[in-house]
């Protein structure tokens, strides 16, 4: 019978079924870091519980971290007993973890790839949404809650209902200089940020094929803000290829690469659901409301609240003018800012970085803005350095950081944002207070934020 990616990767990893539509499934990874896992820990203590494989369990502190200096986390109190507790915590289970400021520390969606830990046909977890992200490597990856999170250490499975499919078919190829993340933000406006829930998006066709892993990356880590509960590409020769670079000199790397082109979805496989889009109608977009599918092209403006047929739609939109200060009809570019954040576990890897500075290169950012740029890991700030990259953002004016972190998407360090001050940001949440209590934040592609830093207001690159 023929199957889908996800079908393939649930029957290979289903322990027992437990009735009721569950499964128990078995969890190849588990990513851990400082938010929401003390409590899990507690309570393997209280029940006198051991971790069932350290060895398949990685932590990193990166959420709540500072990025200037590890200094200012000493001067933090708060925020440094949370670090203190995963320390103490993976050092008593033996569990590894990579610490603020060493070499392989970083985002937990960007170290994980860059370190050779996600592998096609596999299962990983994390107490964290956009674990979403690995999917980009055929993998079934996907975010966690804390009860889960002691699950899945003290058993290395977890209970599971079984997801829906979904594929989404970007047909043709996207027009030049149109990014991944233009394509997540016009997919999520397309089906909805609910127009996922319950199943696992497969992107499939030639505009998919045609991105890079890191561009994939960014694109699945998009699709819960559709409401998806993971998202999911299949294996190709751009898979196989940064897989072979990653992990050179695997043993017997040749039979791995043959296993794991496998992982496809089979020709006649049947979804739950399918939706098609021509990547031709792809454009740069920018969110102007308070959820990732209220967003628009250059070449629309902030529609009006008599358009939206539904409700609560229309609720919602009119909610989000008030909040974001806007109004219907108004032009992205006439909107300016205070902040722009280059970063996070959606754009913040190396490649994300090197668009920047190509905008950014033999220009300044603008008087009136902070343009703040965090590396997604340690790896990352070293090869900018390595190219250069760092003496760019320098002249240009843009603060770039030495330490790896969350930074301004959570808003939980001191890079949060102060009530009132608007944003261009590459991460990928928009909601009220996202990045700071009162903040406004407009979710764009790393150009756009680069072009915006420059012009201090919304813009296109080619408004330069």
């Amino acid at each position: 019978m023929a199957k889908t990616l996800l079908q393939k990767i649930w029957d290979e990893h289903c322990i027992k079924s437990l009735g009721d539509a569950e499964d128990l499934i078995y969890i190849d990874m588990h990513l851990l870091h400082e938010i929401n896992t003390p409590q899990a820990f507690d309570s393997l203590r209280a029940d006198k519980r051991k971790v069932r494989r350290p060895d398949l369990t990685v932590a990193t502190e990166d959420h709540n971290t500072p990025t200037r200096s590890v200094e200012v986390l000493e001067r933090d109190t708060i925020r440094k007993k949370q670090i203190d507790l995963l320390r103490e915590n993976c050092s008593e289970f033996g569990i590894p973890l990579y610490k603020l400021g060493e070499y392989g520390q970083g985002i937990t969606h960007v170290i994980a790839p860059e370190q050779g830990l996600v592998l096609p046909g596999t299962t990983l977890v994390c107490c964290d949404s956009h674990t979403t992200t690995h999917g980009a490597f055929a993998t079934l990856a996907f975010g966690i809650g804390t009860s889960q999170v002691e699950h899945v250490l003290a058993t290395q499975t977890l209970r599971l209902q079984k997801f829906k499919s979904m594929r989404v078919k970007v047909e043709n190829t996207l027009p030049e200089h149109i990014s991944s993340k233009d394509l997540a933000l016009y997919i999520v406006r397309h089906i909805g940020t609910g127009g996922g829930i319950g199943h696992v998006i497969e992107y499939a066709g030639e505009a998919i094929h045609s991105l890079s892993m890191e561009a994939r990356m960014t694109l699945c880590n998009m699709s819960v803000e559709s409401g998806a509960s993971a998202g999911i590409i299949g294996v190709d020769n751009v898979t196989i290829n940064y897989l072979y670079k990653v992990l050179d000199g695997k043993p017997h790397m040749e039979e791995e690469i043959i296993r794991w082109r496998n992982f496809v979805s089979d020709s006649n496989a049947v979804f739950d659901k399918e939706v098609v889009i021509d990547g031709r109608e792809v454009n740069e977009r920018v969110t102007w409301g308070t959820n990732p599918s209220q967003n628009i092209s250059f070449d629309e403006c902030i529609p009006d609240l008599a358009s939206y047929k539904d409700p609560s739609e229309k609720v919602a939109a009119q909610r989000a003018l008030e909040y974001m200060k806007l109004k219907e009809g108004q032009c992205l570019q006439d909107i300016l800012i205070d902040k722009v954040f280059v970063g996070s576990c959606t754009n913040g890897r190396i490649e994300d970085l090197r668009i920047v500075a190509s905008i950014l290169e033999g220009r300044l950012v603008h008087p009136e803005v902070h343009m703040v740029i965090v590396p997604g890991s340690i790896q990352v700030r070293d090869q900018a350095i390595h190219e250069g990259l760092d003496i760019i953002f320098k002249k240009a004016g843009a603060d770039f950081r030495q330490l790896s972190g969350c930074s301004m998407c959570v808003g939980l360090n001191e890079d949060s944002m102060q009530r009132g001050q608007r944003s261009v940001s590459t991460s990928n949440r928009n909601f009220e207070g996202r990045q700071g209590p009162g903040s406004m934040t407009h979710i764009a592609s790393p150009a756009v934020a680069a072009a915006s830093a420059i012009m201090g207001r919304i813009a296109s690159p080619s408004d330069l």
